[in-house]
């Protein structure tokens, strides 16, 4: 089709926009706020693409499985290439082997790297050692870097060095795709921009980038948040075109975040007759907003004056900000103990701080955690005795797990100290197994993530998915008895009764579920207290954990809910001693820039989850924060649950 006959074509404002920029080759971001049919210009732009260019092949790149296929289903075309993230890169540089095995051999071999450990006790490799691999480098979901095999967090390192070393890798790459789309870029790490606006340069072939999303949504660490660095007017890399309209929420959540916004962009309700958030007269619905505050924290107390179904977790959610509130009430409480109310590993540390202030005090080679404290306090009486015990709420808990501080007392003193313990290492919404291979790395640990890779690998099987359970497995089915002796194992596996998180993970590795990797293995050997506190808890723990985390209770988190909607939203605004967030800072105004930037983002995503309903808890708010709730939200709509 000519492009004059494109022109005639109806389509959305921004998106004729875009297509105008993409007809002189030039790189774009549509930016849209919360609601705004992102989704809608992605396909509208791929589909006036294809007809611009019919023979020429799309790569549009998005965050998740669910993405891919929801994109896939709106736009059939042979010429249409959809993946995650990791899939792009994996699918553009498996082929180079050699050059892959240099690039890691190299990688393993700098100092300064810390991801790839050398498996060869620290002996720089030479550059034939992986030479004898039958099937090259492997991406899997495990790592065993001794059998080639790099999994998600280490490709986009491997990716990012090749393409910055390999100037023929960017042609062939602009060649292969002269067009390539990412969906959601804000939660894109930093390393797949380089790739994609930095390495790409090296080559003088062609090739159109778009992005598309939405700052104010960046919500996790390590991402790149936003494009400011390449956008703008003039010779900018990159034309930022906005999406203005809002399709998903009521008015008055509109009106509310708008308040929230800090980059410019306005949103304003969609004319489109048929948006969802339009009533049957084609007026926009005002929705409702509640801002409710009390002395009490009693949470029953606000639900009960809510008067939601709080039962149905497809319509409503509670939002926290933090884990612990929920944990009991969800069935993982714990393992929330473990990881973030351990007085043993406090006391731990307590040692260890009073010996790096006193650096001459005590050498802890080779000795045991015992052994330390009865050194330390030899001899000492007073308040000097007092700096190396226990206090009041640290000794109460080892009374109350004698057996664990046992373990504690014999581990080595250098081990035991070395290692950090944080609840984010259990509960971090960053990528959720589920669908998480686009995403950025999360900061579970390595034990939590094994643990999630072996009930992930559960859930497929139980969902049929069969091809994808394989791809993420090690088990082969390769006759009839084979696969009656898979459904017995995942049986085994689902139905686990008492049975323990350590007695699951070897049950797992011996069915080939999940076989314990690299990664788990230098777990268990360096933080051998840790693996046996979390081993011991029954593992169906871990499985009301993961039925929380990907949003099968009406409780969610914050972070998590970030890319759904639900009919009623009811925001709990509590810091939870998050440094990096502060709801009164948010309301005043008052505190870090960053902070309250942080804060006032995923309150954004909070707010706009709601498509009816919107209230948000606040326990004793001072009173600048009632006033600026009061502007907010209306006075009318402003509620002490108190009066």
């Amino acid at each position: 089709m000519a492009s004059h006959e494109l022109d005639c074509q109806e389509y959305t404002e921004e998106a004729q926009e875009i297509i105008d920029l993409v007809k002189i080759g030039h790189d774009f971001l549509l930016s849209g706020g919360a609601g705004s049919g992102k989704t809608y210009s992605l396909v509208e732009i791929i589909r006036a693409v294809l007809e611009i260019k019919p023979l020429a092949n799309i790569a549009c790149i998005t965050y998740t499985n669910a993405a891919v296929k929801e994109i896939e289903e709106r736009v059939d075309h042979p010429n249409l290439h959809v993946s995650t993230i990791h899939e792009f890169l994996w699918g553009n540089i498996k082929h180079y082997q050699d050059e892959l095995k240099g690039v890691i051999i190299d990688l393993i071999n700098d100092d300064e790297q810390t991801r790839f450990k050398n498996p060869n006790e620290g002996v720089e490799l030479s550059r034939d050692y992986f030479d004898h691999l039958e099937d090259g480098i492997q991406y899997k979901e495990f790592l065993k870097i001794k059998n080639g095999i790099i999994s998600h967090d280490e490709l986009l390192i491997v990716a990012d060095r090749m393409y910055e070393t390999h100037k023929k890798l960017c042609s062939v790459t602009k060649d292969r795709y002269p067009y390539i789309f990412v969906d959601e870029y804000q939660d894109t790490d930093k390393a797949v921009i380089q790739i994609l606006l930095q390495h790409f340069k090296k080559s003088n072939n062609n090739c159109v980038v778009g992005f598309f999303g939405d700052a104010m949504q960046s919500i996790y660490d390590g991402s790149i948040g936003n494009l400011d660095e390449y956008k703008g007017d003039g010779d900018a890399q990159v034309k930022e075109v906005k999406k203005e309209q809002n399709r998903r929420n009521p008015k008055l959540i509109i009106d509310l975040a708008n308040h929230l916004r800090s980059d410019g962009l306005t949103q304003h309700p969609s004319d489109d007759i048929l948006a969802p958030n339009m009533n049957a007269e084609g007026q926009v619905n005002n929705g409702h907003v509640l801002f409710l505050y009390s002395n009490n924290d009693d949470l029953n107390r606000v639900r009960g004056y809510l008067g939601w179904d709080f039962t149905d977790a497809e319509h409503t959610k509670e939002l926290n900000l933090t884990h612990n509130l929920i944990a009991g009430k969800a069935g993982f409480e714990g393992l929330m103990i473990i990881y973030d109310a351990d007085k043993i590993i406090d006391f731990v540390y307590r040692i260890k701080k009073h010996i790096k202030q006193n650096e001459d005090v005590i050498e802890t080679e080779n000795k045991s955690f015992e052994e330390v404290i009865n050194e330390l306090q030899n001899s000492k009486t007073g308040k000097e005795l007092n700096a190396v015990s226990p206090t009041k709420g640290m000794q109460q808990y080892i009374d109350e797990h004698p057996n664990e501080y046992r373990e504690a007392l014999q581990s080595p003193y250098d081990e035991i100290s070395s290692f950090y313990v944080d609840k984010d290492q259990l509960i971090d919404d960053k990528k959720d197994y589920a669908d998480g291979e686009g995403k950025i790395a999360s900061k579970r640990d390595d034990l939590i993530k094994h643990l999630f890779k072996i009930q992930h690998n559960i859930r497929l099987y139980n969902e049929n998915r069969i091809n994808e359970f394989l791809r993420h497995t090690d088990f082969r089915v390769l006759s009839i008895d084979a696969k009656k002796k898979l459904k017995e194992n995942i049986e085994s596996l689902t139905n686990v009764g008492e049975k323990t998180i350590e007695e699951i993970i070897k049950e797992a590795d011996e069915y080939g579920i999940a076989v314990i990797d690299d990664r788990l293995t230098r777990f268990m050997e360096n933080k051998k207290y840790l693996y046996q506190q979390v081993g011991a808890i029954p593992f169906y723990q871990f499985q009301n954990l993961y039925d929380y985390l990907e949003g099968f209770t009406p409780f969610t988190t914050q972070h998590k809910t970030k890319g759904t909607e639900f009919s009623n939203v009811l925001v709990i605004l509590d810091n939870g001693n998050w440094n990096n967030y502060n709801f009164e800072s948010l309301f005043t105004g008052q505190g870090r820039d960053t902070v309250i930037y942080r804060t006032q983002k995923i309150f954004y995503v909070c707010c706009t989850r709601a498509k009816e309903r919107l209230a948000v808890f606040y326990h004793n708010p001072p009173e600048d924060v009632i006033v600026k709730a009061k502007g907010w939200f209306g006075e009318e709509n402003t509620i002490d649950l108190d009066s």
